[in-house]
Formats: structure tokens, C-alpha cells, sequence
């Protein structure tokens, strides 16, 4: 069984709350076999976020550094993060409600695609944007991604690999090449293979230093509750996860901003 899983149908235990993103989004698009935690997309409800935190409270979990899972920091795009141990495994669960790079209607129509599927889980494409971060094994998960999107145009926009893009190239240059300019990429760069492939490196670079300058942002504005965290720590152990919750949040205030300054939304 897999505890990421079974945690997200406790979660959405009567009505949809969470849905699965990032690393067990990949197992269950079977491109791994296993990711080391779980990360999920919840609504910024009162009652979602309560009813998470009741569940992991029911396993005994605690808060490790990050947002109050409070929706007041969500809605700024922080995350909350949490773990505990089930049969000896460590079990770490992340969670969002602002995913970088998936704009606010994107996120609602995920949020409607999802409302019948158990497990829920996002769509080839939309963690093909979610993966998009500063480590270079996530641009291999997007380019297996991108070979198994039904749409040409799709395989294109997210593509890592130049072979498959000049593949289709012979049979829709234009298509492609409008496809490559959105991404930043040239004409000249099909040329040939290895045109192509320096282009794609580039622009790999290049999505790596954004998610990188987006991630230090956050890093700068949580300074002083990272400072504090050890403090925040000490008070909180021994007690529930709700208990916890309620000192985590108080201590918060003031000190974590509900939102930080970005140059782009959604970065």
C-alpha cells in the first residue's frame, strides 16, 4: 500500500480537499516506482485544512519548518510542511494551495478535472509546469512527461529532447516554431540536433535560475521565523499536532508575512 495514497483518501474523506502533486504524482503516472514524500495542492477552506490536520494529528504527525497550514499564507504561496513515522518509514507530507506556475484558472479547472478521480492527481502537463525547479533531474521527469502527451502541440511545449522535436518539426514547422519562440527558443536552433539541444540546455538554465530567484525570495522573507523556529520547537513538543497548530500560527504572526514581493506571479 502506499501511505501517500491512503493518506489522500483520508483526506478526501467526504468531499474533495487535496490533491496529489509533484514526486507521487510521477509514481502514479508510472515514472517511478516510489518518491520519498507526498506533496498536495488543498483548498484554502477553514474546513479543508482542519480536517488535514485532524488526520495527520491521527497519525501523530508534526510540523517540520515552514507556513502554519493556515490559509492566510497559503493564499501568499508558502508552504506547510509536516512529518511522521509509520512502520518504521518516515513519512513526510508538503502541502500548497498556490502551486508556483499554475495561474488561478488553470487552478480552478484542475480542481474541477479532479473532483471525480480517486486518487486524484494532476495531469502530465500541469506537473510538467510544477516540475520546473532548480533540480536537474526534474527536466528528465518533464521530457518522459512530454512523451506521453497525446497532443503534438503538447509534446512540443514540453519536450527535452531535440530528436523528438525535430521529428515533429518535419511534419509542422509551423506548429513547432511557434511552440519553440513561446519557449524562448529560436529558429536558428533547429538547424540541427545539436543547435537544438544547446537551445534546450539554455533554456533549462534558465527555468532553473527563475525557480531559484523565486525560491530565495521566499527565503529572505521567512528569515526572523526561521530564527525563531528552534524556540517554536521547544514549545510545541510533547503536544497534539492541533495544539501545536494553534501556537505555531500565534507565534507566526507578525513574523512570517502572509505574502512576500514577487516580480512575476505564479514565477
Amino acid at each position: 500500500m502506499n501511505i501517500y495514497v491512503d493518506l489522500t483518501n483520508q483526506f478526501n474523506d467526504g468531499r474533495l480537499r487535496a490533491i496529489l502533486s509533484s514526486g507521487q504524482a510521477v509514481v502514479l503516472h508510472r515514472l517511478a516506482i516510489m518518491s520519498k514524500d507526498g506533496d498536495w495542492i488543498v483548498r484554502e477552506e477553514v474546513e479543508a485544512l482542519t480536517w488535514i490536520l485532524q488526520v495527520l494529528q491521527s497519525h501523530g504527525a508534526r510540523y517540520r519548518f515552514g507556513a502554519p497550514l493556515d490559509a492566510r499564507w497559503l493564499a501568499g504561496g508558502w508552504s506547510s510542511h509536516f512529518e511522521f513515522t509509520k512502520d518504521n518509514l518516515r513519512v513526510r507530507t508538503d502541502f500548497v494551495s498556490r502551486p508556483p506556475r499554475i495561474d488561478e484558472e488553470r487552478l480552478s479547472t484542475i480542481w474541477l478535472e479532479q473532483e471525480n478521480r480517486r486518487p486524484p492527481f494532476v495531469n502530465r502537463a500541469d506537473l510538467a509546469e510544477l516540475k520546473k525547479t532548480n533540480r536537474e533531474k526534474d527536466y528528465a521527469i518533464i521530457g518522459e512527461l512530454a512523451r506521453k502527451m497525446e497532443k503534438r502541440e503538447d509534446r512540443v511545449r514540453y519536450g527535452r529532447s531535440a530528436r523528438d522535436i525535430l521529428d515533429i518539426y518535419k511534419d509542422a514547422p509551423t506548429l513547432v516554431l511557434g511552440i519553440l519562440l513561446k519557449r524562448g527558443i529560436e529558429e536558428s536552433a533547429l538547424a540541427n540536433i545539436e543547435t537544438l539541444e544547446t537551445a534546450l540546455d539554455a533554456e533549462r538554465r534558465r527555468l532553473m535560475h527563475t525557480n531559484e530567484r523565486r525560491l530565495e525570495r521566499y527565503s529572505a522573507a521567512a528569515q526572523r521565523w526561521a530564527e525563531s523556529w528552534k524556540e517554536v520547537e521547544k514549545e510545541t513538543v510533547g503536544r497534539s499536532l492541533m495544539e501545536a497548530h494553534k501556537i505555531i500560527r500565534k507565534r507566526a504572526a507578525g513574523v512570517l508575512p502572509f505574502t512576500i514581493s514577487t516580480r512575476k506571479s505564479r514565477e
